[in-house]
Order: C-alpha cells, then sequence, then structure tokens
C-alpha cells in the first residue's frame, strides 16, 4: 500500500456539500478495501457554522443512501490546514477562488488545490450546487454528484499511487 493521502473537501458553512463529500468519499474508499490510504475530512470557508452537526436535510438524504453524517462537526478552514492536507477540494468555484486566496497568504504553493468536480469528466470547472436554500431535490443532486466525483476521485488517486485494478 502506498503513503496516505490527505484530502479536505471544503465549501461555505461545512454543512451540507463538503460533510456529504467527506463521509461518501471515506465510504467508497473503505467499501473497495482502500479506506487505509486516504485520510479526510471537511471544513468550510466561514466559520459560521463551526462546532454544528450538518444540516438536517444533508443528514437525512444522506442516510437514506447509507451515509452517515451524525459524528461529523463544522470547522473553518485555517491556515494549518494547507500543512495537514495533500489535496484540498473545492466544491464552487467562489470557494475555490477564497481557497486559493488562503493558499497564497500561507505561502503553500506546493499544496494541490482544485475544484472536486474537476475529477469527474464532462463537469470540470463546475460548482457542486448549494442546496441549503432550496428543496429536497437540491440534496438529491448533491448525493448524486458526489457519488460520482468521489468515485472518479478514487480511480484518478489510486492510479496515481501505482494502484491497477481498484475495484472501486
Amino acid at each position: 500500500m502506498g503513503e496516505v493521502t490527505r484530502i479536505l473537501f471544503v465549501c461555505v458553512g461545512n454543512i451540507c456539500r463538503s460533510p456529504t463529500a467527506e463521509a461518501v468519499f471515506r465510504h467508497q474508499a473503505d467499501r473497495a478495501g482502500w479506506g487505509g490510504m486516504f485520510s479526510v475530512a471537511s471544513a468550510g470557508i466561514s466559520g459560521i457554522h463551526a462546532g454544528e452537526s450538518p444540516d438536517h436535510r444533508t443528514q437525512r438524504y444522506a442516510a437514506s443512501r447509507g451515509y452517515d453524517l451524525s459524528r461529523l462537526r463544522a470547522r473553518q478552514l485555517g491556515a494549518e490546514d494547507f500543512d495537514r492536507f495533500d489535496l484540498i477540494l473545492s466544491m464552487a468555484v467562489d470557494v475555490h477562488e477564497e481557497v486559493r486566496r488562503l493558499q497564497r497568504l500561507a505561502g503553500a504553493d506546493a499544496i494541490e488545490a482544485s475544484l472536486f468536480l474537476d475529477f469527474l469528466p464532462g463537469h470540470e470547472g463546475r460548482d457542486v450546487p448549494d442546496p441549503y436554500y432550496g428543496a429536497g431535490d437540491g440534496f438529491e443532486t448533491v448525493l448524486d454528484l458526489v457519488e460520482e466525483g468521489s468515485h472518479s476521485l478514487l480511480r484518478t488517486l489510486l492510479k496515481r499511487q501505482g494502484v491497477f485494478g481498484c475495484g472501486c
């Protein structure tokens, strides 16, 4: 097994999109038998929800697909995250711009920071839409994109580490 890749998923408040990505990616990696190769977490560019559980709707829709987000707590992205993680994935373009600004301030140019959906062919440069102010179908859309994106991300990262026939 290769070196552990440390991944941080980032959105605005860390109560909808990024905790969903954290839970889904962890679940997929574990299910495929490669969970030990990854350390995953999530954060928000804002600390407005720090310490809170993911949004109740996020938890409900995620649970309907077998993902448990109940133990996750929102936190704000900090300068130390640029030392702690190898890959920082933003769930939206505006979030990515703020992550890149903070990355420059931290002098952490070597850290790979990109959009989450850049790893899903055909969705490069796009946002995972924020479901917070919408209806239930928005949470389903987030789950659809995060499941597909996590699968593609897992395959990409395993290939980078020289793992072929990953079973994912």
